[in-house]
């Protein structure tokens, strides 16, 4: 149960209790709230009162008549405009005339409740003003971890990019100033290095794009009938020179065609990532069985290899955003760090699940469960 403190500024004792016994069990609530808001009354006779307590327990709703003796409602309330506090005000008052509403208004007042009001009335306008106050709270947080979120992603994006650009400048420099010696084929290590970081800034981008894609969920999706092996054999043949690099075995094994109802462009990203790390991740001379099979209302593809394997530690951080797993076998293979989060995203879109098994130096499993929708 949240507490919202309410202030009663008003010179009549009568005003001052009445509010007391109507808001003492009063509660708010909504389904989207997260909790119901009760709330705790302050009273203060006069203005020089209010302005006390509100330089020493600050409240969050206040109760404003404007008549009062000594400085009035309206010097208050000008009082808190001028200190910046953060508090709605709602003057009370049987003397409101549009001048004094126009001024009040100015100075940051949210409601009038004329005298005399009933119970019901000041209940409704409690209730409005705990509702607005919950939801700003709520856009604010929103804003705030939106800009944490952002903030992060910059910094790692600036980071990925800026490495690797560094490094292609300073092999630039180096072939412009002939440091390596007159001959063309003195620089090509260096020009292959400089490619493959150019290489690796092109997938991170287009990595983004699809992450992009994914979230934003404005890009229109094809779905259709697809052939789930048909996209793997496309995705293998795709990254079948890679592996031939490599030295590593590609196989696709199960009973073709077999269908399901989806985005061939997303299916196509889910295997790409899959199979194209099942290669890097895998020793020479390795070997990759992506495995498709349909089990009772499920279809289970697996992509297996015999790579260097994770830990259990590593598998609860890999559909992190741009993390990538840094040992001693991993040091110097490139990668976004957004392929496996990608994934899973695209994933979760078809209410599927993916899992992961594996030992270091024997290799890792990726399964990914994906109910059968043929509708």
């Amino acid at each position: 149960m949240a507490t919202l403190k309410i202030l009663v500024v008003d010179d009549e004792p009568g005003i001052r209790s009445g509010v007391t016994r109507i808001l003492r069990n009063f509660r708010v609530d909504y389904p989207f709230m997260d909790e119901a808001f009760e709330f705790e009354v302050l009273e203060a006779p006069t203005g020089e009162a209010a302005i006390e307590i509100i330089e020493n327990n600050i409240p969050d709703i206040m109760l404003l008549d404007n008549k009062l003796p000594g400085i009035q409602g309206i010097e208050v309330l000008e009082y808190i405009k001028k200190k910046q506090k953060n508090i709605v005000v709602v003057m009370i008052t049987s003397y409101a005339s549009l001048e004094l509403a126009v001024k009040a208004t100015s100075d940051g007042a949210s409601d009038f409740i004329p005298k005399p009001f009933t119970p019901q009335e000041l209940k409704s306008s409690i209730e409005n003003i705990t509702k607005r106050l919950f939801l700003k709270n709520m856009t604010n947080k929103l804003q705030d971890s939106g800009k944490q979120i952002r903030f992060t992603f910059l910094s790692v994006l600036s980071h990925e990019l800026k490495a690797p650009l560094n490094s292609i400048e300073g092999y630039l420099k180096m072939i412009k100033d002939r440091q390596a010696g007159p001959k063309l084929e003195d620089y090509d290590v260096m020009i292959d290095r400089s490619l493959d970081r150019i290489k690796g800034m092109r997938n991170l981008i287009l990595d983004l794009l699809d992450l992009t894609r994914v979230e934003s969920g404005k890009a229109k999706r094809n779905v259709t009938e697809i052939d789930l092996f048909k996209i793997a054999r496309t995705a293998m043949d795709t990254m079948r020179p890679y592996a031939i690099q490599r030295d590593v075995t590609l196989k696709l094994n199960g009973t073709s065609p077999l269908f399901i109802q989806g985005d061939a462009e997303e299916i196509e990203i889910i295997f790409n990532n899959l199979i194209s790390n099942a290669i890097k991740y895998n020793k020479d001379g390795g070997c990759v069985d992506c495995n498709i099979i349909e089990i009772g209302k499920d279809i289970i593809i697996e992509v297996k290899d015999t790579g260097i394997g994770l830990s259990s530690s590593d598998i609860e951080k890999i559909f992190d955003d741009f993390v990538r797993i840094k040992n001693e076998k991993t040091k110097n293979i490139t990668g976004s760090g957004l392929g496996l989060p990608i994934v899973k995203k695209l994933i979760d879109n078809y209410a599927g699940k993916i899992e992961v098994t594996s030992i270091p130096g024997q290799g890792s499993t990726f399964k990914i469960i994906l109910p059968i929708n043929k509708s």
